[in-house]
């Protein structure tokens, strides 16, 4: 957990706030407060029991959890199995399937084959009774399209790649990605712009008008285009109309790209993620044009699916169409029809499918978790293939980290317990593995004391036994992958290695300070820049207090999970993992060497891997803290915590929105006290839309003071009232205020 001003920190902060791109188009907090619903219109005279408009003959296809699902005449019958569903897509005479692991194609529903040749393969590493295994699958596919004129090109990608494929998938090739250097991708799209002269698969054209063009856009940069077949073909920026987000020229996500052929040839669409909008491109200009948005601060709208003079799309709790003729009205009107459709084939008041395919009707839909989510809220009816895990019980814990010195003495605990009555605060989190390695408790387990070092243990027998007396509920925290003291066993096995210096690898940045001042005070220390030193000031190489466990060693794994399965079998309600990324801080980063890393993984595959070793270990509910960048972006940037991807893993999210780790200009439009509301609501929501609905979002709150310019201005009691208010008026899946020395005067009473 990050408490302290550390300039590196600051400056990947400042970093991922240009190219956190300041975020959404926050109103003032009275509007925020007063957001009005969706304005869709019901569909007149549409027959809901039995949904019999629906119900002409062609196919009826639903994807799922389990695979691939098809209806007919009452009865229903798994056509394909083995993965997750998200996309159903046909182009031409071949049906293809966008799933969890790779992209399936069939020309009949019945005979399957992978089309995923030149597509990143990851591998997840197993390790089970000492014994490692490996599965290598391909990298999550994030969006799939086809060429709408020629069914034989089409594109998908990756978190940081695009791929084309001109032969109906049988082999891709890679595009990359705009010129960053972060992950991030959301959607695709391909087509030929122009109506006339246009390019036959394969043929490479210099003229920008028929040319072979793919669309991308990313979570923090937007949207932008590559003439696929023109040799040399460069990236460019296509952003202009879209609309921006407060206090940056950046555009908030865009959540889908759809083209298809219409009366005046090829068209392009877009929405956004995390804002109510839907785009024309006007391709001679290069821009697009808003054809739709509603009064909403905040809300979704995916699954562009163009049928004739209608766009179609998915949204909290809706089906809704767009009438795109000259004449037609510019507000939506809702398909009852279709939601219901879906519930009856699920059998539920809620869609229990990820996409519906509808071969007569034109009806082609995916992220229909969308539809299990309520208005303006940021969490959804823990959906079917969640309950297995325990989400239910973790959700509206809202309490205070607990420094686990204080909760040894008697006296001052009942200080907290007092405190947390008085502020309606139900959940404790406390140190069970601290920052340094050390264990807080004293472990039954002899292989935890063997590894670990046992400091100040608490007695978690007596401690627990007061906190359920107390009906709080409480979550041990375990810092998993900075750990100094596993690091320096057996001579630096488990550590991150250093390649130059060929021993632990320990971040460094290089500062200067005057001469003579040893022992200055850090903030006036500054990082070295582009200018020489003078006379005045001498270089110094600085260490950061941080020493780090490989994170791809399935035997730190095995140490962790064996911490949390004792922690958890002693009683304690909820396993937090803090320090669950690769570090981040260090001028020499590029000196680091993971000597466990296995063939085919990332960093990604390695915080997943270690995801699902705990998840078949611990059966208690498993939360995560991450940097507030990684809960606000579709990014794992530096880090490995790609939210989306961790999410079906872990029962609760914890993103450190903490206002004064951004850039001090973020969100602070007028009224610029309203900043800490602003960063805590919007993020609160952004977080459960990445995370499709699936997790709960209990952020970790500010309360404590960093010498920041933010901070200096506005940081008081009012300062935490706000964020916590954030949190709540964004659904309130829960909160944790953090101050590392325990002081809590300035926390609120819980509405």
């Amino acid at each position: 957990m990050v408490f302290r001003l550390r300039l590196p920190l600051v400056l990947f902060c400042i970093a991922n706030a240009v190219f956190f791109s300041g975020m959404l188009w926050a109103r003032a907090r009275a509007e925020v407060k007063k957001a009005p619903p969706m304005e869709i219109r019901a569909v007149e005279n549409t027959e809901i029991s039995g949904a019999p408009v629906l119900q002409k003959s062609g196919r009826i296809l639903a994807g799922s959890e389990q695979g691939l699902l098809g209806f007919e005449r009452g009865k229903v019958r798994p056509l394909w199995t083995g993965a997750a569903v998200r996309k159903i897509l046909k182009a031409g005479d071949t049906w293809f399937l966008l799933t969890s692991e790779g992209i399936q194609a069939s020309a009949d529903l019945e005979n399957w084959e992978g089309r995923n040749q030149g597509l990143p393969v990851k591998t997840i590493k197993f390790y089970r009774n000492g014994v490692k295994s490996f599965l290598a699958v391909v990298q999550e596919i994030k969006d799939l399209e086809a060429d709408p004129a020629y069914p034989e090109i089409l594109v998908c990608a990756t978190k940081d790649q695009v791929f084309l494929t001109q032969d109906g998938g049988r082999n891709w090739k890679s595009l990359g990605m705009p010129p960053y250097r972060t992950n991030g991708i959301k959607a695709v799209a391909v087509f030929h712009p122009a109506s006339e002269g246009k390019a036959q698969p394969g043929e490479t054209h210099t003229d920008e008008g028929t040319a072979l063009t793919v669309f991308v856009s990313h979570s923090t940069y937007g949207i932008h285009y590559i003439e696929a077949a023109v040799s040399g073909a460069k990236w460019k920026e296509l952003n202009t109309g879209l609309e921006t987000l407060e206090t940056t020229e950046n555009p908030d996500e865009t959540a889908d790209i759809a083209a298809v052929l219409g009366d005046e040839g090829p068209q392009i669409y877009a929405s956004q993620t995390f804002r109510r909008r839907i785009y024309h491109l006007d391709w001679e200009a290069k821009s697009f044009r808003l054809l739709w948005s509603d009064t909403s601060v905040f809300g979704t709208v995916d699954s562009l699916n163009p049928a004739g003079k209608m766009l179609r799309f998915v949204s909290e709790g809706a089906v809704a169409e767009l009438d795109l003729s000259p004449g037609g009205g510019r507000i939506p009107e809702k398909r009852d029809d279709i939601r219901a459709f879906l519930r009856e084939l699920s059998g539920t008041q809620d869609s229990k499918f990820d996409c519906l395919y509808l071969e007569n009707e034109n009806v082609n839909l995916s992220e229909l978790w969308l539809l299990n989510e309520a208005e303006n809220a940021t969490l959804t009816n823990l959906i079917e293939d969640k309950t297995k895990f325990h989400a239910a019980a973790a959700e509206g814990r809202n309490g205070l980290y607990l420094p686990v010195n204080h909760a040894m003495d008697s006296a001052y605990l009942k200080s907290y317990l007092d405190l947390m009555a008085d502020r309606s605060l139900n959940m404790a989190v406390i140190d069970m593995k601290d920052d340094y390695g050390r264990l807080r408790f004293s472990p039954l387990d002899k292989e935890i004391e063997a590894r670990g070092r046992v400091f100040r243990p608490l007695d978690i027998d007596k401690f627990l036994k007061t906190m359920k007396e107390q009906g709080i509920y409480t979550a041990a925290r375990i810092v998993v992958f900075k750990d100094p003291v596993l690091a320096a066993r057996e001579g630096g096995k488990y550590a991150v290695w250093d390649g130059k210096t060929n021993k632990a690898w320990a971040g460094y940045r290089d500062i200067r300070r005057k001469k003579g001042e040893e022992n200055g005070r850090e903030d006036l220390i500054e990082i070295l820049g582009d200018d020489p030193l003078d006379s005045e000031y001498e270089l110094v190489r600085s260490f950061y207090d941080e020493r780090w466990v490989d994170p791809y060693s399935e035997e730190v794994w095995d140490y962790t999970a064996r911490i949390a399965e004792e922690l958890q079998n002693r009683g304690f309600d909820e396993i937090q993992f803090d320090y669950i990324r690769f570090p981040t801080d260090g001028v020499n980063l590029a000196d680091t060497r993971y000597r466990w890393q296995d063939s085919g993984m990332d960093m990604e595959s390695a915080i997943l891997s270690f995801l699902r070793h705990i998840r078949g270990r611990v059966k208690a509910p498993i939360s995560i803290d991450i940097y507030g960048a990684n809960g606000w972006y579709r990014t794992g940037a530096r880090t490995g915590q790609e939210l989306e991807l961790l999410a079906p893993w872990v029962d609760v999210i914890c993103p450190m929105y903490y206002p004064s780790h951004f850039e001090q200009d973020f969100l602070a439009q007028s009224p610029e006290e309203e900043r800490p509301y602003r960063i805590y609501y919007f993020g609160t929501l952004r977080s459960s839309r990445i995370g499709r609905g699936r997790i709960v979002v209990r952020p970790y709150v500010q309360a404590f003071y960093l010498n920041v310019s933010y901070d200096r201005r506005h940081y008081n009691a009012d300062y935490v009232r706000r964020e916590a208010e954030g949190v709540q008026d964004a659904g309130n899946g829960g909160l944790t205020y953090w101050n590392n020395s325990g002081r809590y005067e300035d926390i609120p009473k819980i509405r």
